[in-house]
């Protein structure tokens, strides 16, 4: 059973926007990257989901007709920075947020423990299916099952290189499921 992990194609955001769930466009050079990444693939059969954004659904709509949307799939939740420059957010937030980040989300948003953890369940279910399963998704979520994965620490997860329109292939055996993390005390 194996799990193959592509990162959507290049963006046409602008630079330094702060984008997870916000929508972007795709890139003009999306035909040709589209068909690099279907080169990159083993042939079919295989299973083939999705996150739901844009960028990721036509990519895996270029990739196979059978595409499954799964929300687990979904980059990191920025809250209210989404869709800002990154330049324009509070230094003071956007630093305790780094120095934090595995645990702490931006404010409204999530952390990234809470992405690896359903990302780890979407992981686990996909590769107790026969066979090969292909996720379109983001890079937020692929670094999150590499590290997992690999035993990485979580802190460690964006020293990995997921380029657009990279493909990352994961055999079993696979560990647990990550734990959600702790609901915030009120």
């Amino acid at each position: 059973m194996t799990l193959i992990l592509v990162r959507h194609t290049s963006v046409a955001a602008p630079p330094g926007l702060c984008y997870g769930r916000t929508e972007v466009p795709l890139a003009a050079g999306f035909p040709a990257e589209a068909e690099a990444v279907r080169a990159a693939l083993p042939r079919e059969p295989w299973d083939l989901v999705s996150s739901p954004a844009e960028r990721c659904w036509r990519l895996a709509q270029h990739l196979g007709p059978a595409v499954v949307h799964d929300r687990r799939l979904v980059e990191l939740d920025f809250g209210l920075w989404e869709g800002s420059p990154w330049n324009a957010l509070p230094r003071t937030e956007v630093d305790a947020w780094c120095a934090a980040f595995v645990d702490q989300g931006p404010p409204g948003g999530e952390s990234f423990r809470a992405l690896a953890a359903r990302a780890s369940a979407f992981a686990v279910e996909a590769v107790a299916q026969t066979g090969i399963t292909v996720a379109v998704t983001h890079a937020g979520v692929v670094r999150a099952l590499l590290a997992w994965h690999h035993g990485l620490p979580l802190a460690d997860a964006f020293d990995l290189e997921v380029p657009f329109g990279s493909v990352h292939r994961l055999e079993l055996p696979f560990p647990p499921a990550l734990a959600p993390p702790e609901p915030a005390p009120s």
